[in-house]
């Protein structure tokens, strides 16, 4: 690799909303792209025929993080960097199946880091991690106004300074990967970076219930399916478009030797928030045309009623802020599902 600027590039979990994305911004730079998948999620197929269609270079690789680790040694051999996305990804599934979550993100994560170490490439590494790692954030002073949620007293949102919490399977398990990524730069000399990731949203995002809120309320409104609201819907949420964490994943790369073992909080930060539904459902009955009906339920464990993203130190040390804003993305996104009904 030459430059920090990777010509090959693996992507675990590369099948899925995320890792077709980016897979997409690769093959357009000319560059060769190897997606590693189980195929496990419903529907990600899909994204794979669409991306086979657009550039018959894509490599796909069938294969799971957490037991296949001759393929996946083999695959990082090849590759100049990885991004690390492979995962389970919903909290309510981690509470039914904790031994299932663990394997996926805790041990696979360290398979992933193995194949890296015992490499002769040793490519970078960047790993998304989640927000989830801050736990329920019960102590945070909150506020109520008429819409949302509000903090009292952290205007710039959440740095990486906060304490971790590990909350639920799914925030152990991913809190414990996300701790030996950044480990695995200060004892083995790996150049990793940590992304706990906010509410990432945009096109081939085939969001359900318990993961994907913001795509999954714009196709079951669309489709007209049933959508339940846990708590009071003023939950506030950071937004990111998906073309702005790709470019971010660029920028990473670049400057790898810059932030090598350290963790950044990813999201559209302050300025580009929405509560979960009562100033989300105002603009989605606009794009559609129609009322939305809902029912509320109860709270979900560990649920943030604010979880807002500081982004200061990503713009400070990799010159990144997000530029898709909330009304724009949210239209970009509701015109891909209106588009692509075929898919859901």
């Amino acid at each position: 690799m030459a430059d920090n600027n990777p010509v090959k590039i693996l992507i675990t979990g590369g099948a899925g909303f995320i890792g077709a994305n980016t897979a997409h911004h690769y093959l357009q730079q000319g560059k060769s792209v190897t997606i590693l998948d189980n195929f496990s999620r419903p529907n990600v197929h899909k994204n794979v025929k669409w991306l086979r269609k657009l550039d018959k270079r894509l490599k796909v690789v069938f294969a799971d993080v957490s037991f296949d680790r001759e393929i996946l040694g083999e695959e990082v051999e090849k590759a100049d960097a990885v991004i690390h996305l492979a995962a389970q990804v919903a909290v309510t599934s981690s509470i039914d199946d904790p031994r299932e979550d663990f394997d996926i993100n805790a041990l696979g994560t360290l398979n992933v880091l193995e194949a890296i170490r015992k490499s002769k490439n040793k490519p970078p590494i960047i790993y998304a991690s989640t927000n989830k790692v801050y736990g329920a954030m019960e102590k945070v002073s909150i506020r109520a106004n008429k819409t949302r949620y509000v903090y009292a007293d952290f205007p710039n949102g959440i740095s990486e300074d906060f304490q971790l919490d590990f909350h639920s399977p799914y925030g152990c398990s991913k809190g414990a990967a996300d701790q030996y990524v950044g480990d695995y730069a200060r004892i083995y000399g790996l150049k990793t970076a940590v992304f706990r990731q906010s509410c990432i949203y945009g096109p081939r995002q085939f969001g359900i219930e318990d993961q994907g809120w913001v795509a999954w309320f714009i196709i079951a409104a669309v489709l007209g399916r049933p959508i339940t609201i846990y708590g009071d819907g003023k939950q506030v949420r950071d937004l990111l478009y998906i073309d702005d964490l790709v470019s971010l994943f660029d920028l990473t790369f670049k400057k790898i030797d810059k932030v090598s073992g350290q963790a950044f909080n990813i999201g559209g930060g302050p300025k580009f928030t929405i509560s979960v539904w009562r100033e989300f459902e105002p603009l989605l009955t606009k794009y559609l045309g129609k009322k939305i009906k809902v029912k509320y339920s109860d709270w979900r464990p560990g649920d943030q009623k604010v979880y807002i993203s500081d982004i200061r130190k990503t713009k400070k040390l990799l010159g990144w802020t997000p530029k898709v804003g909330v009304k724009e993305g949210l239209e970009k996104l509701v015109s891909w599902v209106q588009e692509n009904k075929e898919l859901f």
